[in-house]
């Protein structure tokens, strides 16, 4: 949140007459920000000499530019001097959040207004960087962007939601966020086994030569046309696209472009940003956890889809379950499941570990999607060898399976008797520990959907 931002309980709550301050010249724009829409878009905010102090998003005009009007944001030290300046308020509407995110993005970068000019030249801040010097460049999200062989976007205010226009972008332009370094002229990578990404239609896994260079680079010129607020123009030219295609019998590549127009389309039905934000992190670095992980692990290639698996139970007698998935060392939120165990009476963490084992696996391998590089369970030597036993029931070959204790963060490989102690500090740990508290935060949300008896979408 930047700090001049009111927090979330105040945008939620409604600019009523009662709590809203209309005190001196702010009366007018208190008045006049309860005639805004209930869309998404940007606010201004000007003070007394018409000008424009404070440029905010909002996936709700009225009511994230109405919390500004409410005591609460006059006496909240992050808005406090802010608010006293407010003069007047306009807006500008968006098509969707992801919209609003990026048109505020220009707008402070063009009017540097004072209350963002913490965000001005602070590399702290989060951007979206696309790199120009490889064959198929990559977007990245960064807070520390490179000088040159890059393509900027950003500064942007919310890291939360940057991550989530994100993830709704690639489901659109299917660009890559991995860090691979392919050469579109070497062969070798035709042999190269995509992440979980293709398999789910968000990557047109260039590291599998799936796609041209050229082609993925239109991909890549689409995105920035759309990044750039050329989202009219982009529409219409590939509509044009579409019909040519059509026209040339190019079935399959009429068929793509259809799909992806009418995502953009849509863009304002692809959910709240919040739904798709990947979770920061802050003591990880994602490269260096990788090849710790290659190097102790005694893998062939650093891992790049970890999965981790966390048990809890429900008021001590109904238990469940969570499986997070993490691709090249980044939480992929899309790829979290969900179990109630129901083979397993009362408690025994064992038997739903081999439960969940079972089911996971069994469904990878009857949809032919690529198995996890690392699996890791909640546990100690027990959990483990449950886990192990599941596989073996299956008669899959097993890939790396290890578990993590929470107590001495030991952690234990199949047929070894002596667990492995990583130093606390090492970035290798790190990432597993990472793996398996988020684990273990999914499945403490869990119960809260189960305690308050909402319907949820269960793994099968």
């Amino acid at each position: 949140m930047n700090d001049h931002e009111p927090s979330d309980a105040a945008e939620s709550t409604p600019a009523d007459t009662d709590q809203t301050v209309t005190t001196g010249d702010r009366a007018a724009a208190a008045r006049k920000v309860k005639t805004f829409p209930q869309t998404p878009g940007v606010y201004l905010m000007k003070d007394a000499a018409g000008r424009v102090i404070y440029v905010g998003k909002a996936k709700n005009l009225r009511s994230r530019a109405g919390s500004y009007f409410l005591k609460a944001a006059e006496l909240d030290r992050r808005t406090a001097e802010l608010v006293q300046e407010i003069r007047d308020i306009d807006y500008l509407e968006a098509d969707s959040e992801v919209d609003a995110l990026l048109l505020e993005s220009r707008l402070v970068k063009d009017v540097q207004p004072r209350f963002n000019s913490d965000l001005k030249d602070d590399k702290t801040f989060p951007y979206l960087q696309i790199t120009t010097h490889e064959d198929f460049p990559r977007v990245e999200f960064t807070r520390t962007p490179r000088q040159k062989g890059v393509k900027l976007y950003g500064p942007f205010t919310s890291a939360g939601s940057l991550r989530g226009a994100i993830v709704v972008l690639q489901r659109i332009f299917k660009f890559r966020t991995c860090s691979l370094d392919i050469d579109a002229d070497d062969e070798q990578w035709r042999w190269f086994r995509p992440c979980l990404l293709a398999s789910i239609g968000q990557c047109t896994a260039p590291c599998n030569l799936r796609i041209s260079k050229q082609e993925y680079r239109r991909d890549i010129n689409r995105l920035k046309t759309f990044l750039d607020g050329g989202k009219k123009r982009l529409l219409e030219e590939m509509k044009q696209e579409m019909l040519t295609a059509s026209g040339r019998l190019e079935f399959e590549q009429a068929a793509r472009l259809r799909d992806e127009i009418r995502l953009l389309e849509t863009l304002d039905q692809r959910g709240d940003l919040e739904e798709h934000v990947q979770p920061e992190v802050f003591l990880v670095d994602p490269k260096k956890g990788l090849a710790g992980l290659e190097k102790v692990l005694g893998l062939p290639r650093p891992p790049r889809v970890i999965e981790g698996v966390d048990i809890a139970h429900l008021a001590g007698n109904e238990t469940v379950a969570s499986l997070v998935q993490f691709i090249d060392g980044l939480p992929f939120k899309p790829g979290y499941k969900r179990y109630r165990i129901k083979t397993v009476t009362g408690i025994d963490d064992f038997k739903s570990i081999h439960e969940v084992v079972s089911r996971r696996f069994a469904r990878l391998v009857r949809e032919g999607a690529p198995l996890p590089d690392i699996f890791l369970v909640d546990g100690g030597k027990g959990q483990l060898s449950a886990a192990m036993d599941a596989l073996e029931s299956l008669g899959i070959e097993a890939p790396c399976v290890i578990s993590l204790a929470k107590r001495e963060e030991e952690i234990f490989l199949p047929g070894q008797s002596e667990p492995l102690r990583l130093s606390r500090d090492s970035y290798s740990l790190r990432l597993l520990e990472y793996v398996r508290d988020e684990a273990h935060r999914f499945a403490q949300h869990y119960h809260h959907l189960l305690r308050g008896k909402r319907s949820f979408d269960e793994e099968r």
